[in-house]
Formats: structure tokens, C-alpha cells, sequence
């Protein structure tokens, strides 16, 4: 798009308000914690030390709001240290050179830009203790000072950690609410399933959970019974689901089963779903329709596709119930007719093969769901059920290997880096050169909107001004009226916070508008009169955000040329997932399930890397270089339906004791190196083909004219499809 309707899109996006969950509770605790510091510094030690603790723990409590599964005290205690450090060494510098200050702020922000190769929760607490840094370091007037300001800063942060822990709110809440979201993710898939049985399922919830079950040694020794387990379970769901509503193994299974039926002599005994025979697709004829062209589904109206939805319907039910009990620790309640279904004898009977397989493998999947998710089960992870994360001290050599593989050209973390550092330090010195006052609102303002990419800066940039307007206006205006006087402004400060806390997830715009009358009310707490401050934050606020605009034109970092690589990345990934089933089926006694599960992971996050990145291209000022917004929709489709091809390989692995499947072997590798060889084409702006995987289906033995002929033809058709998108 043009530069005049990308600066349009993101103006709008960063005046959006979004309707999301307010938790005024754990809002309040960080309130209350913000007037503990104000009140004891004022009461104690004066109008500048309360300003210092109150900025400590106003920061502490941001901290602690950040997407992290890390314990939330953490979070607040390394908010509050770090930004104790950055000001008494600021000060240090600050006080003796103007020059010395400005390197400091250059490496201080350098390490703060680099910090996103960790995470964003990294790179936002980082950059909002070098924001406030340049705020604080302002404050103390001697060395002794500047130490006892920043013990107050450090003070804050220790105050909102004890009140975290002697006040818990929701305790596990948000793994709680990753994994219910899991579980109910699947129960609207299967729901889905039922009316389009190739409906799409978006992994991320499944993503979600598992980063939030991924815990510290001292989370593991705590973590409730019912968090245990169920991510894993609802993993192992998902492909079962599909394998059951798979069309083209549905007239196969209706033809068995009547077959079946009729051969049965009047007086056996009923079968039940538990005596279902199990059939891998190793054990299935090679010219059986479910691994061959099928029609697309079942008649209408016919009992097996009936049953098949049942079965779905009910296993959303059995979802849902479970994830409502896991979000609010409560008892799961399971409606009784999804039970019946589930139990149901009739399903041996209606279904064979595949179908019969995964119906069998749902209800067992389901009550190990029930049973996991019930409090207080008494169930315990084993050894190797829990993913641990390094503690905190633990983390430095990690957070180093991240930021050393961001430096190097072309990294979008390292241009980040560079491209802040040079915006603050300009801001800093047009700051001190324009004739106002705090000259750090300017590199505060910088540094606070930039962010990696351009939709974030520029929407950003614009709520900053927008909000940073209406704050300054409202606070002015209730100084007027008010005439507040130390504690009455700390009083509105306290007030200011609290309704940041609460709306700060429902616009960025939303938040600077409490964020600037917080500002005003907590520096009029020291005697500063508005007139003093206001007409400085508007401008300087404008300057910032207008230098933070300009340094990403200038020094961009483009997502749009390297959406080819993203897609490559994809194509390769699920060629490697796909692999790695082949070859479980190619040596079923010697195959590391693991290879599976890893290359699944990795598959995953390509896509969601993909995502995003078509996300933020679709914002940029920037054309498309050989790849249209069609071809890239297409060849994303068709990625998908490689990954679910394989997801369907996945769920009919055969038993360790089967014998291997001839030509599974050849068929892995084969598939490997096309997709790999595939991949580079992608980057290289060529088409891709796969001569060597349709040669070998073509040659008519081995896994040709076996069993995996059929789903092996399908994958290479979506291969195919992703040739074809990219060809037009």
C-alpha cells in the first residue's frame, strides 16, 4: 500500500479501543501498592524520594501485567532493581558530563533494543526502564541522593512483589486460562468437523499452553493437580479428530460395517466400542477406497456419517466441560447425553476401520480429559510430563545466545537496536537544544513507541501524542479546579494509576491518557505548577514520536521482502514433520517418537511465524516483491493442507511390534530432500518442483502400491498446489 494509506492504517489501529477482560482486582493491588510508596515517602523522606519509589513501583506493576509465564513477583523485583541500577549509574554519569550521560544512554538503549531477540516481555520492560531512567536520574541532587533514590526505586519494586505473594489474585490464573483455551479451541474444531471436515485449526491456543505449562523447578513443586496432563491430552486430540471426520474413509467404514453385519451370525453377542478390532493403515488392502480416491463423504443421512457426527458433537461437549472446570476450578460437569454417545455400543457396529479406530482412541483420549481436569485428582506429573524453564539467574547464558544471534546484518532485532539508540540520543540532544524544560520527554517518547516493525511504531507514535493530549488536558484541567495540594496530587496520581491498570490492555491510547495525568499529578506532588510542565510533555511528546516515525522511514526493517523466506521456512518445516511420520511407519520398533512430536513443534512455529509476518507486511508502505497477496494466500492453504495430511499419517502410527511398511523408508527421504531443495527455490524466487517424490509414486512398488499411496499422493498434491500459487 502507499505511504498516505499505511500512515491511515496505522493511525486507526492505534486509536483502536478493543473490548477485552479488565481485572480490577489485581489492578487495585498494584494501586495499593503505588500508594504504600507515596505515602511512606512523603511521610518519610519528601516529595522527590516519593516520586523515585513511586516510579519504582508504578514500573513494577507494569512489569508484572507483561505475557510472561514467569512468577509475577519475579517480574516485579527485576523491573524494580534494574531500573534502581540504570539510575544510580545514570546519575553517576550524568552528573559530571553531558557527554558521558549521552554514551550511556546510547548502550543502555543499544541493550534494551537487543533484549526483543528474548521476548517481548524483555524488550518492553526494558525499554520502559530506560524511559523512566531518563526521568529519575533527574531527580537526586548529590551521590548520596542518587543513592537513596534508587534504593526508594528498588523499594517499589520489593513492595509490589510482597503484595503479589502475601495477596494472590487468581493463583495460576493464566495458565489456567492458556489451557482452558486449549481445550476449548479443540471443542470448536470438533464442532467445526461436523459440517466441513477439513476445516482449519489454528494451533496457536496449543502454542499457548504449551509455553504455559513450561515451568521453573519451584512452579513445578506448586502447580495444581489439574494442570498437569491435559495440554498433552488435547494435543493427542486433535489428530484423532480429524481422522474421524476425514471424508474419505467414511464410505470405506459404512461399506465394512455392513459387511461386517451381515456376515455376523443372529446370535453374537453385541459388540461394544471397546472391543473394537484395532487396524494401523499398515493392515488395510492396497486397494481399499480409504487409501485411495474416495468420494467426499458418506450418503446423507447415512448411520455411520450420523454416528460421526454424534461422536464430534459430543467430544466438543466433554471439551468444553473440562475447560470451563480447569479455568475456574471447578468440578468438571459432563452433560449426559455426550457421555451416552461416547458410550454407545451402537458405534462398533456403525463404524469399521478408521473411523471405528479413532472413535475408540476419542473416548479413552476423553476420559483421561475428565479425569485429569477434576480438582484435587490427586494426579501427579511424571518425570517426563514436566517441561522445565531455567530460573532467573539461570537465564543469562540463554538470553546471551539469543542476542548473539541477532547480531548479524540484515536481523531485524539489530536494526531495532541501532535504530533506537540513535532516535533517543537524537531526541535527548534537540531536547536540551529547543528552549523548554525536561528535555527527556523527547528520547522517553522515542523510546517507549518504537517497537521491531512499522505498524507497532507508527500506531504507536500516533496514540502517544493523541492520549498524551487528552491526559495533559484532563489533568490540567482538575488542577485548576482542585488546586491539590502534596497529598491530594499523590491521591490523583494513585488514581491515575489504577485506571491505567485496569484499561491498559484495551488500547495503547487508552493507557497514555491516565499515564499523562499520572505523570502531571506525581510531579505536581514536588511543587512543580502545571504551566511548568504541560506546554514541555505536549511538545517534546510530539518531537519524540515525530523522530520515532522518521528513524524507522529511514533505517526501516521491512517485513514484505522476507515473505519469501517465512513461506520457505514453512515449506521446509513441514517437509521435515512429514518425514519424520514416514519414517515411523518405514521402522515402527526403531523410529524416536520424539523426531515427531520435535518436527511437529517446528512445523508449528513456522506457521505462526508466517502469520505474523503477513500480518505486518500487510501494513507496510512497501510492494510485494514476486509474491502477491493471492499467490501467498494460496500457497499458505496449501501449506496447511500438507500439515494436516500429515497430521492424519500421524494419527494411525503403527505399533512398535508391526512390521515395517515397505517403501516408507525411500518415500521419507525423498519427501525430505524435495521439500528441502523446494525451500531454496522459494527463497530464490523460483518455482519448486517435486520430479523425484511423483517419480517415485509412479514406479508402482514399495509405498506406491502400498497402503501409503494414497495419503503419500495427497501430499504431494498439496505440494503440487503450493508449485501452482506461486507460478501465477
Amino acid at each position: 500500500m502507499s505511504w498516505l494509506r499505511a500512515l491511515k492504517h496505522t493511525a486507526r489501529s492505534g486509536m483502536k479501543i478493543e473490548r477485552t477482560r479488565l481485572e480490577p482486582l489485581v489492578a487495585l493491588r498494584g494501586a495499593a501498592g503505588l500508594a504504600i510508596v507515596i505515602a511512606a515517602g512523603l511521610a518519610l523522606l519528601g516529595p522527590a524520594s516519593a516520586a523515585s519509589s513511586a516510579f519504582g513501583a508504578f514500573m513494577a506493576a507494569i512489569a508484572s501485567f507483561q505475557q510472561s509465564w514467569r512468577p509475577r513477583p519475579v517480574l516485579a523485583l527485576a523491573s524494580g532493581l534494574t531500573l534502581a541500577v540504570s539510575t544510580f549509574v545514570g546519575y553517576l554519569v550524568g552528573a559530571s558530563h553531558t557527554g558521558l550521560f549521552l554514551a550511556l544512554l546510547a548502550v543502555w538503549t543499544f541493550a534494551a533494543g537487543l533484549l526483543w531477540a528474548v521476548g517481548p516481555t524483555a524488550g518492553i520492560i526494558a525499554s520502559g526502564n530506560v524511559a523512566i531512567m531518563l526521568v529519575t536520574v533527574t531527580l537526586p541532587t548529590s551521590v548520596p541522593q542518587a543513592a537513596g533514590h534508587a534504593a526508594m526505586i528498588a523499594a517499589g519494586g520489593v513492595v509490589q512483589a510482597l503484595l503479589i505473594v502475601l495477596f494472590p489474585i487468581r493463583r495460576w490464573g493464566a495458565q489456567r486460562d492458556a489451557l482452558a483455551d486449549a481445550l476449548a479451541a479443540e471443542a470448536d474444531y470438533a464442532r467445526r468437523l461436523r459440517h466441513d471436515p477439513g476445516a482449519p485449526f489454528d494451533p496457536q491456543p496449543l502454542m499457548r499452553a504449551r509455553a504455559a505449562a513450561t515451568v521453573t523447578p519451584r512452579q513445578a513443586r506448586r502447580r495444581p493437580a489439574e494442570l498437569h496432563g491435559a495440554r498433552g491430552l488435547a494435543e493427542r486430540i486433535r489428530p484423532v479428530l480429524a481422522s474421524l471426520a476425514d471424508p474419505r474413509t467414511a464410505t470405506a467404514a459404512a461399506a465394512a460395517a455392513a459387511a461386517r453385519r451381515a456376515e455376523a451370525p443372529d446370535d453374537a453377542p453385541p459388540r461394544t466400542l471397546a472391543h473394537a478390532p484395532l487396524q494401523t493403515p499398515a493392515d488395510a488392502p492396497a486397494d481399499a477406497p480409504a487409501s485411495a480416491s474416495a468420494p467426499a463423504s458418506a450418503p446423507a443421512g447415512a448411520p455411520a456419517e450420523d454416528r460421526v457426527r454424534e461422536l464430534l458433537a459430543a467430544a466438543g461437549s466433554v471439551l468444553d466441560a473440562a475447560a470451563r472446570a480447569i479455568r475456574h476450578g471447578e468440578p468438571v460437569r459432563v452433560p449426559a447425553p455426550a457421555l451416552a454417545v461416547l458410550r454407545s455400543p451402537d458405534t462398533a457396529d456403525l463404524l469399521a476401520g478408521a473411523p471405528l479406530r479413532a472413535a475408540r482412541r476419542l473416548a479413552v483420549l476423553l476420559d483421561d480429559v475428565l479425569e485429569t481436569a477434576e480438582p484435587g485428582s490427586g494426579r501427579s506429573a511424571g518425570p517426563g510430563e514436566v517441561m522445565l524453564r531455567p530460573s532467573l539467574w539461570r537465564l543469562a547464558p540463554r538470553v546471551w545466545e539469543a542476542v548473539r544471534a541477532e547480531l548479524r546484518p540484515g536481523s531485524p532485532v539489530l536494526r531495532h537496536a541501532l535504530r533506537v539508540t540513535a532516535v533517543a540520543c537524537a531526541g535527548l540532544v534537540i531536547g536540551r537544544a529547543l528552549p523548554f524544560g525536561h528535555a527527556y520527554w523527547a528520547p522517553m517518547a522515542s523510546v517507549m513507541v518504537m517497537r521491531p516493525d512499522f505498524s507497532q511504531t507508527y500506531s504507536r507514535a500516533v496514540a502517544r501524542f493523541t492520549g498524551t493530549l487528552v491526559g495533559v488536558a484532563v489533568a490540567t484541567g482538575i488542577v485548576q479546579l482542585a488546586h491539590p495540594g502534596m497529598y491530594l496530587s499523590g491521591l490523583f496520581a494513585v488514581v491515575s494509576a489504577y485506571l491505567m491498570y485496569v484499561l491498559m490492555r484495551t488500547g495503547y491510547a487508552v493507557s497514555q491518557v491516565f499515564v499523562s495525568a499520572y505523570v502531571v499529578f506525581l510531579l505536581g506532588m514536588g511543587g512543580l505548577r502545571w504551566d511548568q510542565t504541560v506546554p514541555d510533555r505536549v511538545t517534546l511528546t510530539l518531537v519524540g514520536g515525530v523522530l520515532a516515525m522518521l528513524g524507522y522511514a529511514l533505517y526501516p526493517a521491512w517485513e514484505t521482502p522476507r515473505l519469501r523466506h517465512r513461506l520457505a521456512d514453512w515449506t521446509a518445516a513441514n517437509g521435515r514433520y512429514a518425514a519424520a511420520v514416514l519414517a515411523q511407519y518405514a521402522d515402527p520398533a526403531g523410529a524416536r517418537r520424539a523426531d515427531v512430536r520435535d518436527t511437529l513443534l517446528a512445523a508449528r512455529d513456522a506457521r505462526i511465524a508466517w502469520q505474523e509476518a503477513v500480518a505486518r507486511a500487510a501494513g507496510e508502505p512497501v510492494r510485494h516483491r514476486g509474491l502477491s497477496r493471492a499467490a501467498a494466500d494460496a500457497a499458505a492453504e496449501a501449506l496447511a493442507a500438507l500439515g494436516r495430511g500429515t497430521m492424519l499419517l500421524e494419527a494411525h502410527l503403527p505399533e512398535r511390534a508391526h512390521a515395517p511398511v515397505p517403501g516408507a523408508a525411500g518415500l521419507a527421504e525423498a519427501l525430505r530432500t524435495a521439500t528441502e531443495a523446494g525451500a531454496q527455490a522459494v527463497r530464490e524466487g523460483r518455482v519448486p518442483e517435486w520430479g523425484a517424490v511423483r517419480e517415485l509414486l509412479d514406479e508402482g512398488d514399495g509405498a506406491a502400491a502400498g497402503p501409503l499411496r494414497g495419503p503419500a499422493g495427497r501430499l504431494l498434491d498439496s505440494l503440487d498446489e503450493v508449485s501452482e500459487a506461486l507460478r501465477s
